[in-house]
């Protein structure tokens, strides 16, 4: 999950009210990591301690201009937890422990990016179709598709027909997410939103118009900051009294 800035620059993508994240949230993320990674001290944050769910991202800045970060690492919980504790413990997780690629080392510092997503808003949507796109990110759960009674209809529907599926163990259930910014980042529409979606979740059939109907799905908003390795060394050189 890719959290692309448009500029170098510290940016802010709020979809709520309150403003919640800021640069200081993706500056106590990269100091968590640097200080890993060196014998440097850590800097107490001063951020209020609130609670929320949240994700943090690493990408990889190209040095070539205009070429998009690469996603270097993005693991979150949904779960609410107090920014310190919760920013602190997924900084790490998602530079060294996202299955997906190798763990981030001091030789990349220079070339990365954080990201900081705060999860707002949670709703439970009517359908799959129920959201709106550079608005909601999507969380979605489903039953194994043999598990889904077969319909006649092939048309996309705003009508769910999840209600009526029988429950069944979680080990027959799949689940995936998109944070808010990943599916105007791709230029998706909903249909093509929620069928990766599925994919991700570990689903490698065909995706039928039934499956899409047994999706639940979760709409949720974020509010999101982004800064570079240039923004938050100069932070940190402020804190400790460094011109």
């Amino acid at each position: 999950m890719a959290l692309v800035p448009p500029n170098p620059a510290a940016t802010i993508i709020d979809s709520t009210k309150d403003n919640a994240c800021t640069p200081e949230h993706c500056f106590y993320a990269f100091d968590t990591l640097y200080c890993a990674l060196t014998s440097a001290k850590p800097i107490p944050p001063t951020f209020q301690d609130d609670k929320y769910p949240l994700f943090v991202t690493w990408n990889t800045r190209s040095s070539r201009p205009g070429r998009a970060p690469r996603l270097r690492g993005c693991i979150g919980n949904f779960e609410p937890m107090t920014l310190g504790d919760g920013i602190a413990d997924y900084a790490l997780i998602s530079a060294f422990r996202d299955s997906r690629f190798r763990k981030i080392e001091k030789s990349e510092l220079e070339s990365l990016e954080c990201g900081i997503s705060l999860l707002t808003d949670f709703e439970d949507a009517d359908s799959y179709l129920d959201w709106t796109i550079g608005v909601h990110g999507i969380q979605i759960t489903f039953p194994h598709p043999s598990l889904i009674p077969s319909s006649s209809s092939n048309t996309p529907s705003p009508f769910s027909s999840s209600l009526n599926l029988p429950k069944v163990a979680n080990k027959q259930r799949f689940s995936a997410t998109y944070l808010p910014d990943v599916i105007p980042e791709q230029g998706w529409d909903k249909i093509e939103a929620v069928d990766s979606a599925i994919q991700k979740a570990g689903w490698t059939g065909r995706i039928t118009e039934d499956i899409r109907r047994s999706v639940k799905l979760r709409r949720y908003q974020s509010s999101m900051c982004v800064v570079g390795w240039d923004e938050y060394i100069q932070w940190r050189h402020m804190h400790e009294g460094n011109p």
